[in-house]
C-alpha cells in the first residue's frame, strides 16, 4: 500500500512537471539604430532583458535581417517572443519583417495546439495592431512622456492577463500614475470599434485618453496568447533617465507582476533547442550592454 501511494505521488508529480516548462527562453526582437555604425546597426534596450530575467526566463536576441529559414528555426527553439518599444517603421523595417514572420508562425502554431505567446510593448503593441488589421490603424495622440492610471474595462477582471493580480495592485493601477507612455501614435477606441479584424481578435482590457482621444492601452487576443500594452511596464524598475518613470513600490510591483505573467505564459510552450549547448550559443549573455543613460531614454542598450 505504501509503495503504491509513493508511486502514485511520483506519477502525479511527474505529470505536473510535464505541463510546465521550467527553463523558458524568450526572444526579444532587435531593431535598427538611428545612426548605424559597423557592429552597431541594431539594438535591444537592456531593460527588456532584465524584465524577463526578473521572472525566471533567459533571453535570446532576435536579430533583424535574418533569413526566413533562420527565423523559423529560432521560432521552434524559443518559448515566446517580445516585440519591444522603439521608433522604426511598422511596414518596411527589419523589425517589422521579423515581427510578421513570428506573428504568422505563432498563429499557425497555436491553431495546432502548439502554445506560443507574443507580447508587444508600445511599438510592439502598434506592430500587433498593424499585423492583425493588415493596414495602418494608428492616430496621432499627445502621449509622449506621461505616466497614467489605467481605465479598466469590464473585460479586465476575467482576463488571462489580470485574473491573478492582487486586488490592491489592480486598485493602484486604476488610481495611480503607474503606466509610462512614450508614444505619439495609438489605436483609438473609435478606430478599434470600426475595425472588425481588431474587434474580433482582441479583448480590450484598458483604455486611456490624452484629453481628446480615447485609445486602447492594454489588450489580449481572444483565441491566442497574444498580449499588448501601449505603455512600458519594464521602465518602472529598470529605467531612471526621465522624471516620469515611476519608481514607487506599487510601480515596481507592476513591473514584476507583468514580467511574471509573461514568463508564466512562456512556461506553457515546449519548444526547445536541440541541446543546452545550442541554446547557450545564442543567449544574450554573449553580449555586453553599453551605458547610454547620459544621452538616451535607456540606461543601457545591447548593440549588434
Amino acid at each position: 500500500m505504501r509503495l503504491l501511494l509513493c508511486f502514485t505521488l511520483l506519477t502525479s508529480s511527474s505529470l505536473a512537471f510535464a505541463t510546465r516548462n521550467d527553463r523558458p527562453i524568450i526572444g526579444v526582437l532587435a531593431q535598427e539604430v538611428f545612426n548605424p555604425e559597423p557592429n552597431a546597426s541594431s539594438y535591444i534596450a537592456a531593460s527588456y532583458v532584465k524584465f524577463l530575467e526578473s521572472a525566471g526566463a533567459r533571453v535570446v536576441p532576435v536579430m533583424i535581417n535574418q533569413t526566413e529559414e533562420e527565423y523559423k528555426a529560432l521560432f521552434h527553439s524559443i518559448n515566446g517572443v517580445l516585440f519591444p518599444g522603439g521608433g522604426v517603421s511598422l511596414i518596411s523595417s527589419g523589425y517589422a519583417r521579423a515581427a510578421k514572420i513570428f506573428y504568422n508562425l505563432a498563429i499557425e502554431a497555436n491553431q495546432r495546439g502548439d502554445y506560443f505567446p507574443i507580447w508587444g510593448t508600445c511599438l510592439g503593441f502598434e506592430q500587433l495592431a498593424y499585423l492583425t488589421a493588415q493596414k495602418p490603424v494608428l492616430v496621432n495622440t499627445n502621449t509622449t512622456g506621461v505616466s497614467l492610471p489605467l481605465n479598466f474595462t469590464h473585460e479586465a477582471k476575467g482576463s488571462r492577463m489580470f485574473k491573478d493580480f492582487p486586488a490592491e495592485l489592480m486598485q493602484a493601477l486604476a488610481t495611480e500614475d503607474l503606466t509610462e507612455n512614450s508614444h505619439m501614435w495609438s489605436v483609438s477606441v473609435e478606430t478599434f470599434n470600426g475595425n472588425e479584424d481588431l474587434k474580433k481578435f482582441y479583448k480590450v482590457l484598458s483604455t486611456n485618453t490624452d484629453g481628446k482621444i480615447e485609445f486602447i492601452s492594454t489588450w489580449e487576443a481572444y483565441d491566442y496568447p497574444f498580449y499588448g500594452v501601449q505603455w512600458h511596464p519594464e521602465k518602472n524598475a529598470f529605467e531612471w533617465t526621465r522624471p516620469y518613470y515611476m519608481h514607487s513600490p506599487n510601480a515596481v510591483k507592476v513591473t514584476f507582476y507583468f514580467a511574471d505573467f509573461l514568463v508564466s505564459e512562456a512556461r506553457k510552450s515546449f519548444h526547445t533547442f536541440e541541446s543546452e549547448e545550442a541554446a547557450r550559443k545564442l543567449l544574450i549573455y554573449h553580449h555586453s550592454p553599453t551605458y547610454t543613460g547620459d544621452a538616451s531614454a535607456f540606461e543601457q542598450i545591447y548593440l549588434f
